[in-house]
Order: C-alpha cells, then sequence, then structure tokens
C-alpha cells in the first residue's frame, strides 16, 4: 500500500495502452513541463504526512505518466530530504528514460517500476499506441541505460494481452529485450481491471506459467493476489468501509466512487480490487461504464 503522488492531469500520457484502467489518454504527449505545480504537490505531501501514519512507500504514479513533470526531480528531493524513512517508488511506462534528465531526476528513489509490453514495432503500437515521437528502439535504450546506472531495485512489469502481445514470435522478441534490460525483478501481469478498450480478455494463470518457462529465466514473479494488501500496516479499514457503503446505497462506477469519496481513482481500485476478489462485490456491465455492487451474501 503506497501513498500515491500524482504529478499530471487526468489523463496526460505518452502512451494511449489499450488496458489503461484509468481509461482513454486524452491529452496524448511527450512533452515535459510542469502539469501540477510542484510547491502544491510538496505542501498536500507535507498536510498529509502530518496527519496519517507512514505509508509502505510513498510512489509516484496517477491517472498518467509521472515524468512527463518536469517538476519531479525537485519533489523526488524534497522528499528525500524530509522523510529520508520513506522508501520512494516511481512507477512509469518508462517512454522517457532515454532523456538523460529523467533519468537524473529519478536516481535517488529507492524503487523504479517501469514496464515493457513489447519488443516488435507492431506489437508496440497495438498494445500501447504510443505517441508518434517514441521510437520503441529509444524506448529499450531507455530501460538499459537506466538499469545500468541506477542503484536502487529495477522491477519491470510485462502486460500480456492475449491477440495484442502473446504470440511466440512477440514473446521470444520480449525475451531478447529483458536480457538486455536485465531488471532486479520482472513482473509478469495481465488484465485485472476493464480497460481503456471493452474486448480485451486476460491472460490466464497457465497461460502466464508458459511464458515463464518458454523465456527461462530466474527472476520472473506473477503479480500478488489482491487479498495481500489488507495484511499491509497502511491498508485504511476506513477507505473499505466508506467504499462498501457508498455501494449499498446504490450500484456505482469506480469514477463515482471517487467523486463521491473524494479518493484518487487508483486508491479506489486497490480496495475494489480487495473487495472484489473477496468476493463482497460483483460487477455489472453497462452503457456508462462498469458499475460494482454489493452481493447477496455482503
Amino acid at each position: 500500500m503506497s501513498l500515491g503522488v500524482d504529478m499530471v492531469p487526468f489523463k496526460v500520457c505518452s502512451f494511449n495502452c489499450v488496458y489503461c484502467e484509468c481509461g482513454k489518454t486524452t491529452v496524448h504527449t511527450s512533452e515535459r513541463k510542469e502539469y501540477v505545480p510542484v510547491n502544491e504537490v510538496i505542501t498536500e505531501l507535507k498536510e498529509f504526512l502530518k496527519e496519517n501514519p507512514a505509508p509502505d512507500y510513498i510512489t509516484f504514479s496517477g491517472a498518467g505518466e509521472p515524468t512527463l513533470n518536469s517538476g519531479i526531480g525537485e519533489v523526488i528531493k524534497f522528499i528525500k530530504e524530509n522523510y529520508p524513512d520513506i522508501p520512494l517508488a516511481v512507477l512509469t511506462n518508462g517512454s522517457l528514460l532515454s532523456d538523460e534528465d529523467v533519468r537524473r531526476e529519478i536516481m535517488p528513489a529507492d524503487l523504479v517500476l517501469p514496464s515493457l509490453d513489447a519488443a516488435s514495432a507492431k506489437a508496440f503500437r497495438k498494445i500501447d499506441r504510443p505517441h508518434p515521437d517514441i521510437r520503441l528502439d529509444e524506448y529499450i535504450g531507455g530501460l538499459v541505460k537506466f538499469t545500468e546506472e541506477f542503484q536502487g531495485q529495477v522491477w519491470l512489469e510485462v502486460m500480456i494481452i492475449p491477440g495484442y502481445n502473446d504470440r511466440v514470435e512477440d514473446l521470444m522478441l520480449m525475451r531478447d529485450a529483458l536480457i538486455k534490460i536485465n531488471p532486479d525483478k520482472i513482473q509478469l501481469n495481465t488484465l485485472d481491471r476493464p480497460g481503456a478498450k471493452s474486448d480485451l480478455e486476460a491472460a490466464s494463470l497457465d497461460n502466464l506459467n508458459e511464458i515463464i518457462e518458454m523465456w527461462g529465466l530466474d527472476n520472473i514473479e506473477i503479480i500478488a493476489r489482491p487479498p495481500e494488501r489488507k495484511e499491509k500496516k497502511s491498508y485504511r479499514k476506513d477507505h473499505e468501509n466508506a467504499i462498501r457503503e457508498t455501494i449499498e446505497r446504490r450500484p456505482c462506477t469506480a469514477e463515482d466512487i471517487s467523486d463521491i469519496l473524494g479518493l484518487h481513482i487508483n486508491e479506489v481500485n486497490k480496495y475494489l480490487s480487495v473487495l472484489e476478489e473477496e468476493g463482497a462485490i460483483e460487477t455489472v456491465k453497462l452503457s456508462r461504464g462498469i458499475f460494482y455492487k454489493l452481493t447477496m451474501n455482503s
């Protein structure tokens, strides 16, 4: 469980990934600028950490690509100087790591979690739908350089979506890229929540294990199931109860819950995934989106 720091407005991103749980990218860009004022982010951090228990991590993530904010380095520096006991993570699509300035700015982090979903140009365009300025060779090259330079941990996420990046040829090119990047850990993932496209399917556990066997690499894990989050000290029972009570009144989308409770959409999704895995809630797909409601046994 982490405290998310969102450095860009919804949804400013260099990718428009088909599987993104935040929906379609509305500002598709590779331009770096101060999308969210740094002084406001620092003020909110001070206020939150003064009033709440320390999270397991402070994580730069959000509904977009955090490294697009040209002030991310300043915020990272502030956190490391003022809260050195809280580990700092950066969750990034990795598309800007070919930029030396970006690599330098996030270098003080303890953990960086970039992603790589394809190593062929066709699959890259199909699944990640990158901004035209982003070239696959530079993208992979940036990941290689960053991993060589970074002193902390690099956990590289690979999202498998059947029909998009799971052909044998694509997977073998991916294996070659993973060997070059050489992260500390490879986290194999698949669809967990509704994506930007509605016709996507999740890979099965058998599919993921077959990929692990095909790659033959010893640093791969399938990402842990959501209920394990509940064991973390920063899991907020009050957030869970508030979400339950909201859904009990009437079925809601994740966006509805976010608006009603004033929680970031990513925070809402963390708690929804736990409740859904426990069988406490179920989903109904309607024209406005995916609605959540309590199950009969809740």
